[in-house]
C-alpha cells in the first residue's frame, strides 16, 4: 500500500480512526485495514475496539461538538485512576460524543501510559509535558518563611500540610493550566477525575455553551480554614481596588454570610469541574490570579484552586452562569453526589440515591439553592 501516513511525534495527538479511508482516499476493507494496523504500530497500540465506530468526532468539520475537551492531571504512577476514570466517561457519555483528551503531566508520560490509555478512547488524545515555570515553586519565594508554614499546618494535622507538589498542583490549576499549548484550542474542558455512576444523555459542553454558563459544579462544601487565613482579606483587597470586576449579579451571598465582611468558607470542589476557559484567560480572572499570585499564599499557606476558582465565578459572573450539574452522579472519596427521582432513574445510576453529600453537615448546595428562590 503506497498511502503516506502520519508521523505521530511525543505530545502530539494520536489520530482517531474514524473515516480513515475518506483522509487518505481509501477505497476498500483491506486497504483501510492495513492502514490502521500501520498506525497502531508506529504509536506502539497493540489493540483498539472502535474500528468502525459511526461516531463523528471532534476532528470532524460536520461535528455538532462544542469547542471542548476534557482534561486530566496525572502523573506515571496515577495509570490505573486514569484508566478508570476515562473508561467510566467513555462509556457514561464520550463513546458516542467522541470529544478529545488532554493528559498533562510535570514530567514525560511513559510509552507504556500513552499505550494504555489510548486504547480506551474513541476520539483524540494528546499528552503534553507543563513548563517547569507553571509547576514549581518560584525562586522569588522565601522559603524559610514556607516552611515554617508547612510546619504550623502539619502540627494542626492537616491534610497535604508539608506538600510542596501539592501546592504546585493548586497553583498550576489555578492560574495556568489554560495556559498550556495543548489546551489553548479549546474553550470549554471537563475534569473528570472522579468515579461516575450515571448515563449523562445530553451534552453538558454544548449546555453549558447555549445557555452562556461559565462553571458548572456537583459538590459544594465548606474549606478548611487553616489552609486560606489570609485568602479573603486578599480577596477583598483586590475587589476594593478593581470594583469594575465584580459583575453586578454576583453570587456574593453563596461566599459570605455578612454581605462579604468575611468569607463563610463555601467553594464548589474541584475535582469535577466543566467550565469556561475563555473566562480564566479574561482580564478580570487574569488580574485576580497574578493578585493573588504575588501575595504568595499558594506556598506560604496552602490556596486551593478550588476556592480560588469558586471565589472567581462567584464574584465576576452572573449567578445564573454558575450551574449545579445535579443529574451527574459522581464520587471523590469520601463524599458523593448522586441524583434522586426520575433522574436517577434515567441516568441508570448505580449508585444509592440515599448516600449523597448534597444537604449533610457541611455542604454548601442549599447557600446556592437559596441564591435562586
Amino acid at each position: 500500500m503506497s498511502a503516506r501516513l502520519p508521523q505521530i511525534s511525543e505530545y502530539d495527538s494520536i489520530p482517531s480512526l474514524y473515516r480513515i479511508s475518506d483522509r487518505f482516499g481509501l477505497t476498500t476493507q483491506e486497504e483501510e485495514a492495513d492502514i490502521q494496523e500501520t498506525l497502531f504500530e508506529q504509536n506502539n497500540i497493540t489493540s483498539i475496539s472502535f474500528l468502525h465506530s459511526n461516531l463523528s468526532i471532534h476532528e470532524d468539520p460536520v461535528s455538532t461538538n462544542a469547542n471542548a475537551t476534557f482534561v486530566l492531571l496525572c502523573r506515571n504512577s496515577d495509570l490505573a485512576g486514569v484508566l478508570a476514570s476515562i473508561q467510566q466517561v467513555e462509556d457514561r457519555f464520550n463513546r458516542n460524543r467522541g470529544y478529545p483528551w488532554v493528559l498533562l503531566n510535570e514530567e514525560p508520560f511513559t510509552e507504556e501510559f500513552k499505550r494504555r490509555v489510548s486504547v480506551l478512547v474513541n476520539s483524540s488524545i494528546q499528552f503534553g509535558q507543563i513548563p517547569a515555570e507553571h509547576w514549581f515553586q518560584p525562586d522569588w519565594i522565601d522559603e524559610e518563611k514556607a516552611k515554617a508554614g508547612r510546619i504550623r499546618m502539619m502540627a494542626q494535622g492537616i491534610i497535604y500540610a508539608g506538600s510542596v507538589p501539592y501546592r504546585n498542583m493548586c497553583r498550576f490549576n489555578s492560574g495556568f493550566f489554560f495556559q498550556h499549548e495543548l489546551l489553548k484550542p479549546y474553550r470549554y474542558y471537563w475534569r473528570p477525575d472522579v468515579k461516575y455512576f450515571c448515563d449523562v444523555d445530553y451534552d453538558p459542553f454544548k449546555f453549558m455553551e447555549e445557555n452562556q454558563k461559565v462553571y458548572g459544579f456537583t459538590i459544594s462544601l465548606v474549606e478548611w480554614e487553616a489552609t486560606i487565613p489570609t485568602l479573603w482579606s486578599a480577596v477583598k483587597e483586590f475587589i476594593s481596588e478593581n470594583p469594575h470586576y465584580v459583575d453586578p449579579n454576583n453570587s456574593m451571598e453563596f461566599l459570605s454570610d455578612n454581605n462579604g465582611d468575611t468569607y463563610n468558607l463555601c467553594h464548589y470542589w474541584s475535582n469535577f469541574e466543566i467550565a469556561d476557559m475563555d473566562f480564566w484567560r479574561g482580564e478580570a480572572y487574569q488580574k485576580f490570579f497574578d493578585f493573588l499570585e504575588a501575595k504568595g499564599g499558594f506556598y506560604y499557606e496552602r490556596w486551593g484552586d478550588a476556592p480560588v476558582h469558586s471565589i472567581a465565578a462567584s464574584l465576576f459572573a452572573a449567578k445564573d452562569q454558575v450551574h449545579f450539574f445535579r443529574d451527574i452522579g459522581y464520587r471523590h472519596s469520601p463524599f458523593q453526589h448522586c441524583p434522586i427521582g426520575e433522574k436517577w432513574v434515567k441516568g441508570k445510576c448505580s449508585c444509592d440515591p440515599n448516600d449523597s453529600f448534597d444537604y449533610v453537615q457541611n455542604s454548601c448546595l442549599k447557600k446556592y439553592e437559596d441564591m435562586f428562590w
